[in-house]
C-alpha cells in the first residue's frame, strides 16, 4: 500500500515537471532570457528567371527543395502570384503556387511546405480551406497555410478578380478558414463569402488542422485580425534581428489590445539575404536587407532565436546556386553553435 502511495506520488510530481518544462519551451520569453532553436526555412522560386525571363523547369524547382531538405533546412515556402507586370518590362511568368506546392510535398519527406504567403481573393476561402486540408495529406502533416490580403493589382485586373474591399474580404475569408481548418465546420455568411453548413471531409492528418499563418507589413488592422485569427504571424522584408523590434512591439501590443497572450501567437519572418559581391545592384524590393559573411548569417540566425522568434524564412538574391550555398554554410554553422 505504502509503495502504491509513493508511487503516484512520484507519478504526479514527474508529470508535473514535465508539465512545467513543455510550458518553457512552449512560451518562450522574446526579452532574451529563454531561447528556442529557430526553424530556419528557404523560398524557392518558381518564377522565370529574373535575368532573361526564361521559364524555370519543375525538374529545378524539385532539385532545389530536395536539396533543401537534404541540407537540413526546416521548411521550403513557395510565393503565390499568377503574373509580374512591370509597364516598361515584359510580363514575367509563374507556375501556379498550389500545383507546384502538392507535387514538391510528394517529393519531399521531412521539411515543412508552407506559402508566403496565400493571396486570399485568388480563391474562394473554404475552397482554400479543402485545398489546404488536402495537401496536408499529401503532405503527412507538413503543411503551413500562409495567407494575406493581396497587393499587386496587375494580377487581379488580368484574372478578373476583384481588388476593392480586401481587407474587408480577408476578415471575412479568416472567419471561414479558422474554423474549417481546426474544427472542419463552418456556418458563415458575409458581404463577400459564404459558406453555409460547410464540412471539410474527410479531415487530414492532423486533428486540429494545418497552422494559419497570417502575413502583413504591420498595419493596425491587419495585426488585429492576425491576433484574433492567427496561430502564427509573418512579416518581411527583414534584415538584422534589430529590424525586428518595432513590429515584435506593434504584434504584442495588438494581441493585448484584444486580450491575447503575445506568447500563443508564432512569430515568423521573412529575411531578405541579399550578397552584393554576387549582385552588384541591391533589389528594389530590399530595403534594409541582411548582407555578409557565412559567419554573419549564423550570427543573425542566433538573434533571431534570442528573440524568441519561431521560423525565419530566406529568399536569396541572386538566387543562384553559390548564393544557396553560403546560406546553407550558415546554417549548420548556427547549428553547430546551438549545440554547444
Amino acid at each position: 500500500m505504502q509503495f502504491s502511495v509513493m508511487f503516484c506520488l512520484v507519478f504526479e510530481v514527474f508529470s508535473a515537471i514535465l508539465s512545467l518544462c513543455k510550458l518553457r519551451i512552449t512560451n518562450i520569453a522574446r526579452d532574451g532570457s529563454s531561447e528556442q532553436a529557430v526553424k530556419i526555412g528557404l523560398m524557392v522560386f518558381l518564377a522565370n528567371d529574373r535575368e532573361n525571363n526564361s521559364k524555370r523547369p519543375y525538374d529545378a524547382i524539385r532539385a532545389v527543395a530536395q536539396q533543401a531538405e537534404t541540407d537540413g533546412f526546416d521548411s521550403i515556402w513557395l510565393p503565390d502570384h499568377l503574373f509580374y507586370r512591370n509597364s516598361s518590362e515584359p510580363t514575367r511568368g509563374i507556375w501556379e503556387c498550389w500545383t507546384m506546392l502538392a507535387a514538391l510535398a510528394e517529393a519531399t519527406q521531412h521539411v515543412e511546405v508552407g506559402t508566403l504567403v496565400t493571396c486570399n481573393s485568388f480563391r474562394n476561402p473554404a475552397i482554400l480551406a479543402k485545398m489546404a486540408t488536402t495537401a496536408d495529406e499529401v503532405s503527412h502533416g507538413r503543411l503551413i497555410l500562409g495567407v494575406g490580403a493581396g497587393w499587386n493589382e496587375p494580377e487581379y485586373q488580368a484574372f478578373g478578380l476583384p481588388f476593392d474591399h480586401r481587407v474587408d474580404r480577408f476578415e471575412e475569408a479568416l472567419q471561414i478558414l479558422k474554423p474549417l481548418l481546426h474544427e472542419g465546420h463552418v456556418d458563415f455568411a458575409g458581404q463577400y463569402y459564404q459558406a453555409r453548413n460547410c464540412d471539410i471531409v474527410p479531415r487530414g492528418p492532423r486533428s486540429e488542422g494545418p497552422p494559419l499563418m497570417v502575413g502583413s507589413e504591420g498595419g493596425p488592422r491587419m495585426l488585429k485580425l492576425t491576433a484574433q485569427y492567427a496561430d502564427l504571424w509573418n512579416t518581411g522584408y527583414m534584415g538584422k534581428p534589430e529590424t525586428m523590434a518595432e513590429r515584435l512591439t506593434k504584434i504584442e501590443t495588438a494581441c493585448r489590445e484584444i486580450g491575447r497572450d503575445p506568447a500563443t501567437l508564432g512569430i515568423t519572418a521573412l529575411i531578405g539575404l541579399w550578397f552584393p559581391d554576387l549582385q552588384a545592384k541591391k533589389p528594389s524590393f530590399f530595403t534594409n536587407p541582411l548582407t555578409g559573411t557565412v559567419q554573419e548569417i549564423a550570427a543573425a540566425m542566433h538573434g533571431y532565436a534570442k528573440l524568441g522568434m519561431q521560423h525565419i524564412m530566406f529568399q536569396c538574391e541572386p538566387y543562384t546556386p553559390e548564393a544557396r550555398q553560403r546560406l546553407t554554410e550558415a546554417l549548420q554553422l548556427y547549428r553547430g553553435i546551438e549545440q554547444q
